[in-house]
């Protein structure tokens, strides 16, 4: 499976984790139930302020799972945040990935390491991590 997701989305999320360093930032994008389209971006808040450690405020996810019912969407890509390490899955992050139908994307916008922040799109199965192409369109 290929994640295919706009340039503007893209530098969206690539803006939130710079303007919220150093800690972790999180949020989603929703599409049509069923298309698999990364359509709207939903910034949401880490309520744990944390540089190590994302989660969502269960009243903001309440709010979203209302939000998306009512609007038939679906959540197409779940994202969030390395500060200081690579784009790739914390055992937390596998541990918490309760979606399996989405698409867990992560930036890493470590500096010592990367000169541009790294973007990862992996499906996230029953704790089994499988990276995946990402397609950017212009």
């Amino acid at each position: 499976m290929t994640l295919e997701i706009s340039r503007t989305l893209v530098d969206a999320i690539l803006e939130q984790s710079r303007v919220e360093y150093p800690d972790e930032c999180c949020g989603v994008i929703l599409g049509p139930v069923g298309s698999d389209k990364a359509i709207r971006h939903k910034p949401m808040i880490n309520a744990a302020h944390s540089p190590t450690f994302y989660e969502f405020d269960p009243k903001d996810l309440l709010a979203l799972y209302r939000e998306v019912d009512e609007n038939d969407e679906e959540i197409v890509v779940i994202y969030h945040s390395h500060t200081e390490t690579e784009a790739y899955p914390s055992r937390t992050d596998i541990a918490y990935a309760g979606e399996p139908g989405a698409h867990y994307v992560l930036v890493s916008t470590r500096k010592e390491i990367a000169t541009t922040p790294e973007f990862r799109s992996y499906r996230i199965i029953d704790g089994v991590v499988t990276e995946e192409p990402v397609t950017i369109l212009e």
